[in-house]
């Protein structure tokens, strides 16, 4: 099997915004997934050109690497069928390019998983996971009613939940602790001590929504469970994994892990102190690393508040078991200075730092796993919006630091790394550090990825090539160039968003409109009717000036009406729609006048 997998998991596509009919302002979207894999796609038609030539695998009805833009539907869906990578719970090599997709089908119970309940359990009683549970099923009901799914006293901006939303969070956990055992599994099967069809060394985990914000008891920022908290617990648990080294390169501090990851090697010190004591010592704890490279100036510090701001910049490595770097990002004015100054002085820190947690726990040992929270939002791709402060990372920087983690990994952890996507919102953002990232990921050295590939001259040409169109399928417009060609196809066998059925949409609450009483027109109303405008000063529809969102800075239209007696019945366009059926003018029927001309006997 290929050192490198991919998981994907369809069941996070079910997450959706159901609040109102306007989503504009909500960029965490099931979208982003597809984004994600178009950048997947683009990778594997890239790495395919520079691994040593062989026979091409079998994608589809044909193996040419082009779109057949007059294949009929039945065809086309026949051919998608043949597409498929990989089934539930077994990868497939399926590219040159040393790389296999895992459709997976895994899931968790969120009150009767070890892993979950190690992060986000009670010791009596799991209080926030049975809410969570109820919020989400709950959420249409509560929806209908016009009211929010999401309780007071947490952020209504940026947290949302459908029906949907527990088997995507289900899902993304099962995902996650489905990538743990196939890296795990590996190691085990290099050592003749396994016979597992599903091992990696690498893994990259296409999930949403997000996690890193979250903490034991506390969903903020669009995440409500920690997804690699509790795939660290997981690899522990299971595993008996006794070291794990976090890598957060979000644009934003995970304040969540950061926390979880305080809480987890607090414990652990607890109990490492108690056996100095001379109290019996059971089974010793996880030790957590936690390293995070963001703006310090964005959310959840763009506030202002201390505790907040503080916990984002803590340095901390040994006293009271804490092992904890935090490094802000910085402007950069051309890419020399990010690649000669700001990547090496600064932001190679963060391996470093984790390169002494391992030696003064013990040095390189079989017992250690590395997890990447991969969000792709400081890209500079990003939208304005969420990059506002200006701290940002060029694309390259997801191949180089993936290559660096996974040197890191087989010096430390025997290879093994497995990434987690987080934010990330732009498509173009998406895309182009997805690319970035798998390649570097991937790359051995031998055969290495070009910049060029995401240049952007070639996303344009990436996103024109797999424009979306009705049905979430790409163009089928035949790409100009191979590697498009390639990536169409490959995305194609990846993609399951143009499957899922559209959500529900909210329905329109009874109106409260009435109708006037009618009163024949007088000849005097019908003179002044034909002389006056359809509404009068007073009672004009008016439209609202756009606000900005508070999280994305995007404009939400909204519409208002000025101040009268009957305001509250007139739309946009002035008028009821009553009012304006009377003020319409009466059709009139044309005239038509023959004329005869003389006889043909005159």
């Amino acid at each position: 099997m290929p050192d490198t997998s991919v998981f994907l998991q369809k069941a996070c596509l079910q997450h959706r915004y159901i609040r109102t009919r306007d989503n504009s302002h909500i960029v965490e979207r099931p979208e982003r997934l597809r984004a994600v894999n178009v950048g997947l796609a683009a990778a594997i038609a890239r790495l395919e050109e520079i691994m040593p030539h062989t026979a091409q695998p079998e994608t589809g009805a044909g193996s040419t690497g082009s779109t057949n833009v007059e294949e009929d539907a039945d065809e086309l869906t026949k051919a998608l069928g043949k597409l498929q990578l990989s089934t539930p719970s077994r990868a497939e090599p399926i590219t040159r390019a040393s790389v296999a997709f895992v459709h997976s089908e895994a899931s968790v119970d969120l009150m009767n998983n070890p892993a979950v309940k190690f992060v986000h359990g009670d010791i009596e009683r799991d209080v926030y996971l049975e809410s969570l549970k109820s919020w989400a099923q709950d959420s249409q009901d509560k929806v209908n009613k016009g009211e929010s799914e999401i309780p007071e006293g947490f952020s209504q901006g940026d947290l949302y939940l459908c029906p949907g939303s527990l088997d995507a969070i289900q899902g993304a956990l099962g995902t996650i602790c489905e990538a743990v055992d196939a890296v795990l599994e590996d190691s085990k099967k290099a050592s003749g001590s396994s016979n597992a069809e599903l091992s990696t060394k690498q893994a990259f985990v296409a999930v949403r929504p997000p996690g890193h914000h979250c903490g034991e008891d506390t969903p903020s920022g669009f995440c409500f469970v920690n997804n690699v908290a509790v795939g660290a617990a997981h690899a522990h648990l299971k595993h008996n994994v006794k070291r794990v080294v976090i890598f957060d390169i979000d644009l934003h501090h995970g304040n969540g892990t950061q926390a979880i990851a305080w809480g987890i090697n607090e414990e652990t010190y607890r109990k490492k102190l108690e056996a100095e004591s001379g109290v019996p010592a059971g089974n010793p704890g996880l030790q957590v690393y936690y390293g995070s490279i963001h703006d310090v100036l964005s959310y959840p510090c763009e506030d202002g508040k201390a505790e907040l701001i503080q916990a984002a910049s803590v340095s901390i490595h040994g006293p009271h078991g804490q092992h904890i770097e935090n490094i802000h990002l910085e402007p950069y004015a051309s890419e020399q200075e990010f690649w000669d100054k700001l990547y090496p002085t600064q932001y190679l820190r963060l391996l470093k730092k984790a390169g002494e947690f391992i030696e003064s726990t013990g040095g390189p040992r079989d017992d250690t796993l590395v997890f990447i929270s991969c969000g792709f939002d400081a890209c500079e791709h990003e939208y304005p919006s969420m990059s506002r402060h200006q701290r940002k990372v060029p694309a390259a920087f997801y191949h180089r630091f993936a290559k660096d983690a996974k040197a890191f990994a087989e010096r430390y952890a025997q290879g093994r790394v497995i990434s987690v996507l987080e934010g990330g919102y732009s498509d173009r953002a998406l895309a182009s550090g997805a690319m970035a990232h798998l390649t570097g990921l991937v790359d051995t050295g031998a055969a290495s990825a070009d910049e060029k590939w995401w240049s952007l001259e070639n996303l344009t040409a990436l996103e024109a090539a797999t424009k979306k169109r009705r049905g979430g399928r790409p163009s089928q417009t035949t790409p100009p160039e191979p590697w498009l060609a390639r990536t169409v196809e490959v995305f194609a066998s990846i993609d399951s968003s143009h499957s899922v059925p559209a959500a529900p949409r909210v329905p329109i609450p009874p109106s409260n409109r009435t109708l006037r009483e009618r009163k024949p027109l007088s000849s005097a109303s019908t003179t002044t009717a034909k002389s006056s405008p359809a509404t009068s000063p007073g009672k004009k529809g008016s439209v609202a000036k756009p606000r900005a969102h508070p999280k994305t800075g995007k404009a939400t239209a909204s519409t208002s009406s000025t101040s009268g007696s009957e305001s509250d019945l007139t739309d946009v366009t002035g008028g009821t729609q009553s009012e304006k059926e009377d003020n319409a003018a009466p059709k009139k029927l044309p005239r038509v006048i023959l004329k005869l001309g003389p006889s043909p006997n005159a």
